[in-house]
């Protein structure tokens, strides 16, 4: 069997007399895409912390690369945590900078790489993500979908093996978040680094995901494909829908009721395996 690029073993993490990880096991596989979905609360962003080393499990293991990280010297573990890189959610851009300037960022700061070498790593990200006309601009001057672009190649710039979204489609509208998800979908298949998403953005990401890590009552519930969490019943999927069911009523564009109903059909359908037929948004409103 494949060894996993990333394991966690039995990690437990707690603040204070707060558990957030309770014996968390993982298996996060090379050059695929995996989304790690929970609600609000359920420990994503400190499980992403341990994923870059912010955190140390106080019991447990995470093994990198078929090596324990707390096996490793102090170089071989700076070494193994350099391959990662993360892209934020809110693209953390500086407005001072251009483009150019964004994304040699990592490299300047990070690397002894002559001006030509970082020149020419900048110009081939700028040129894959399809950025010329935009390098000299700054990220008040791009758009949305622009700015995206210029924090995956910021993000890229390294050549990271792996690369982490923090909710990289919070905030956007249907529309943006499907063009979100397909850039980094079709980024991931070009380039072949590994994408690790945390997101709460449910089932939006299924279609981009080779497989989905479930987070709840503090551990690992369900690891595996899209596919086969059609098969999970857990009440994990009870409290998705009633997460929805509860952001229903705060909804008020008829677009975005619209496409609540669609997602909470998919998911009744997931739990369910009816195709059921979801009352229109109206209804459920006022």
């Amino acid at each position: 069997m494949e060894t996993p690029l990333i394991e966690f073993q039995d990690v437990t993490k707690s603040f204070g007399p707060r558990t957030v990880l309770d014996r968390v096991n993982l298996r996060i596989h090379a050059g695929q895409v995996t989304t790690i979905i929970g609600l609000s609360g359920a420990g994503k962003s400190v499980l992403l912390k341990h994923i870059i080393g912010l955190l140390k499990p106080d019991s447990g293991r995470i093994i990198f690369q078929g090596r324990p990280l707390d096996e490793m010297t102090v170089s071989e573990r700076k070494s193994s945590l350099a391959q990662i890189s993360y892209m934020f959610q809110d693209n953390a851009l500086f407005d001072s900078l251009s483009v150019y300037d964004n994304i040699a960022l990592p490299l300047r700061e990070t690397t002894n790489l002559s001006r030509s070498e970082i020149d020419r790593r900048v110009t081939a990200r700028v040129e894959q993500m399809e950025l010329a006309d935009a390098v000299n601009k700054y990220p008040s001057e791009l758009s949305g979908g622009m700015q995206k672009r210029a924090a995956l190649a910021r993000a890229l710039v390294t050549d990271p093996r792996i690369v982490l979204f923090d909710e990289p489609t919070s905030g956007q509208d249907p529309i943006r978040k499907n063009a979100i998800l397909g850039m980094i979908a079709q980024y991931q298949r070009r380039i072949g680094f590994t994408a690790i998403l945390v997101s709460h953005e449910i089932p939006d990401v299924y279609f981009i995901s080779n497989r989905i890590l479930a987070l709840y009552d503090r551990t690992v519930v369900f690891q595996g494909t899209p596919a086969e969490l059609e098969d999970f019943d857990h009440p994990f999927l009870d409290d998705i829908i009633r997460s929805l069911e509860g952001l229903h009523g705060e909804l008020t564009d008829p677009f975005a009721r619209t496409r609540f109903a669609m997602a909470h059909q998919e998911l009744e359908k997931k739990k369910t395996g009816k195709d059921i037929h979801a009352l229109p948004a109206e209804n459920h409103h006022g």
